[in-house]
């Protein structure tokens, strides 16, 4: 189960360094190996253990070709979708394609999101953030009628 918050810097080449309190459990379900696609919602990454995206290739593939939205989730998220793997020092390069999707330079955000990462522009994600605060109260009912039994 991932979650939590963590800035992060990117290098010159791509590449990401996972924060060490994950590197355990990365190992332990997946041998480190990861699976990285965009995210098909917002502007950010998601990042998942490959036996997690495999349940998720599940899905997907149970999804109509013939819904116009199921079709494009596919597109996006298998057509994005990248293997990667954790070296040594515990980073993972990211896709140039996919840094340029999700704006990612030097600065990134990693949020853990249960059985996956978001990965975000730190500045963006600050933006989005702070937006969705700002929102709160504002939508409408139905937007959130999910939440409805939801007890914090």
């Amino acid at each position: 189960m991932f979650r939590g918050f963590s800035k992060i810097s990117i290098d010159s080449k791509g590449r990401l360094a996972i924060p060490s309190r994950y590197r355990a459990l990365i190992s332990d379900q997946a041998l480190n190996n990861l699976v990285i696609t965009l995210n098909p919602l917002d502007r950010s990454l998601w990042l998942y253990p490959l036996p997690e995206w495999e349940l998720i290739e599940e899905k997907l593939a149970a999804l109509s070709d013939f819904d116009k939205q199921s079709r494009r989730t596919k597109q996006m998220m298998r057509g994005y979708a990248n293997d990667c793997q954790l070296d040594n020092q515990g980073r993972i390069l990211i896709p140039k394609e996919l840094r340029g999707y999700a704006e990612i330079k030097r600065q990134a955000v990693i949020l853990g999101q249960g059985n996956k990462f978001e990965i975000w522009n730190e500045t963006s994600w600050e933006k989005q953030r702070d937006d969705w605060l700002e929102s709160i109260g504002n939508e409408s009912t139905s937007s959130s009628d999910s939440l409805g039994s939801l007890s914090l």
